[in-house]
């Protein structure tokens, strides 16, 4: 997911797609555990997408602090 379309989100929608993303994150890696995947960067690319959520949705939270 790029920056863009997760700064169109709203809180509520970014913190559910954030817990959906981890619990995709934790199942993918629970397959390579039993069978390795083929593909790893999957799993690079699931932490990052949840690091740039988590960085976004605090971005957004100070700003609301803020005001």
């Amino acid at each position: 997911m790029k920056t863009k379309e997760i700064r169109e989100l709203s809180i509520n929608d970014l913190r559910e797609r954030i817990e959906t993303e981890r619990s995709n994150l934790l199942r993918t890696r629970m397959n390579h555990a039993i069978s390795p995947v083929e593909d790893l960067s999957q799993i690079k690319k699931a932490k990052n997408n949840i690091a740039r959520m988590l960085t976004i949705l605090s971005q957004i939270e100070n700003k609301q602090d803020n005001k």
